[in-house]
């Protein structure tokens, strides 16, 4: 492609310089003359297509300018619309990080609190159950202290009735 506008450029230069000289002398002078911006021009056919040639090379020179520079923002702006979506793309990204680590974490929340409602039944159970079995044992010295009691008291009964008896017949003799 370089190669090609190279090769249209120098036929370009070729075809101005022959158009220029062949033009030159005063067999090629203009018949009228003109002004450009209030400059009176004056000469052959070749300088007027040599002045030709230079606003043309300007005008060329211009457009150029002109298709680069959009180009130019043109590059920009689809850098910027590719640098927005991959902005967006990492933004989703990270969004989704972000909700799998407050899910995570409220996994683990839930864990916790599952753990320590786990941790309070087992101590209120064990705390049921010691209380359970000191109220057992309260009860069986209760129990045993009953029964020692109804054990001793027939004997104190049996003593005293033999101790009576001694005593009305102790008191009969």
């Amino acid at each position: 492609m370089i190669f090609l506008a190279l090769i249209i450029l120098v036929a370009a230069a070729v075809v101005g310089v022959a158009g220029v000289l062949h033009n030159a002398g005063s067999a090629h002078a203009l018949t009228h003359g003109f002004s450009v911006f209030g400059y009176h021009v004056t000469g052959s056919t070749g300088t007027l297509f040599l002045y030709g040639i230079v606003v043309g090379a300007v005008a060329a020179l211009g457009l150029s300018l002109l298709l680069a520079s959009a180009r130019r923002s043109s590059r920009r702006g689809s850098a910027a619309r590719r640098s927005l979506k991959q902005s967006r793309r990492e933004m989703a990204a990270a969004s989704g990080e972000r909700d799998d680590l407050i899910d995570q974490r409220d996994d683990l929340i839930d864990q916790r609190e599952t753990a320590r409602a786990q941790t309070a039944r087992h101590s209120l159970k064990q705390s049921r159950r010691e209380t359970a079995a000191a109220s057992r044992e309260r009860d069986d010295l209760i129990d045993q202290r009953e029964t020692a009691g109804a054990q001793t008291a027939p004997a104190q009964e049996n003593g005293r009735v033999g101790g009576d008896r001694e005593h009305s017949a102790g008191g009969a003799r």
